[in-house]
């Protein structure tokens, strides 16, 4: 079964700036349960077949103007039809007034907001939000980290170098969002956010050395709250007989929470440098997404064309040179 998440009405009082112009107990306890929003128009004239009270209302300047040309018995006998559905809460864009509604939602209990914002700014600003808040997610075992403005999820066994590797980088100046649990959200069809979890933001674990705080040793530059994940380094031992990637012709993908995130697999011994190697992944990463690959301009120059031979033989032209 899908777990449902919540928000609190006070989070997107704060985080949308919202005027209170009536809350009938402490926002806190006031839970939006869905990530949709819907304007009135319909409920205003009558027709609530569809109508969800658990959306939040936003009321802008068409629908006031709607209301308004409406008699004072009509207007107040379909807001009242309107507020007794009893919707989680109703927002006026604007800074426009509606004093029948004021008295509806107090007799109703129903949280009554306002904000001075333009109506489909202020639709844009409450759908990004719930869409955070109330995305699907899950946590995965790993170290999150923005290396040159893309989000570098490391992945791999305990003991492989992932923290350590982290470190490096946060000393070349790349930026750490967490360490261990990776809270991972499906913001939209194309984009998954990483975060940590609040009670172990900004702490590393070190073996050997033990917890330390990130944001204390390094600075609030070395640190970040979210990020976008826009590829994955899954870090292994050293495997003599595996066959590696050495060309980066063909992109692997693994699936998260149903949007494909492109993946790459570093081998891990002694002496290789993770943190540069993590770097050009990371930049090749974003040459690729721009539409360059330098495995294909090479086999360009090689005379092999567009088309990519088979891996066998492509190795083999390789190791002449």
């Amino acid at each position: 079964m899908k777990q449902a998440y919540t928000v609190t009405l006070k989070k997107i009082i704060e985080d949308c700036n919202l005027e209170t112009v009536f809350v009938p107990r402490d926002a806190d306890e006031i839970l939006v349960r869905t990530m949709d929003i819907n304007r009135p128009g319909m409920a205003f004239g009558g027709f609530f077949e569809f109508f969800d009270p658990d959306r939040l209302q936003i009321i802008g300047k068409s629908e006031e103007s709607y209301l308004f040309s409406l008699s004072q018995e009509v207007r107040e006998k379909r807001l009242r039809d309107f507020v007794s559905y009893a919707p989680v809460a109703v927002i006026i864009a604007r800074n426009l007034e509606i004093p029948e509604l004021s008295a509806l939602c107090e007799e109703y209990e129903v949280p009554l907001l306002r904000s001075s914002q333009g109506t489909s700014e202020l639709m844009a600003a409450i759908i990004a939000f719930l869409n955070v808040q109330l995305a699907p997610r899950i946590t995965r075992h790993g170290v999150f980290v923005e290396v040159y403005g893309e989000g570098v999820l490391l992945t791999g066994d305990s003991g492989v170098g992932k923290s350590e590797t982290a470190v490096e980088l946060l000393k070349r100046g790349h930026r750490l969002i967490a360490d261990d649990a990776v809270e991972i959200r499906r913001v939209s069809a194309k984009t998954l956010v990483g975060s940590a979890p609040e009670n172990i933001r900004h702490f590393i674990e070190l073996r050997g050395i033990g917890i330390v705080n990130v944001r204390r040793i390094f600075g609030m530059g070395a640190v970040k709250l979210t990020e976008k994940i826009d590829m994955v380094i899954e870090m292994e031992p050293w495997d003599s007989s595996k066959a590696y990637d050495r060309m980066g012709l063909e992109n692997d993908y693994i699936e998260i929470l149903g949007n494909s995130v492109p993946r790459v697999t570093i081998p891990v011994k002694p002496g290789r440098n993770l943190a540069i190697v993590i770097e050009i992944a990371a930049m090749n990463n974003r040459q690729k997404k721009m539409g360059y690959n330098a495995a294909q301009e090479l086999l360009h120059k090689l005379g092999m064309g567009d088309a990519a031979p088979a891996d066998a033989a492509l190795q083999a032209d390789w190791n002449k040179f």
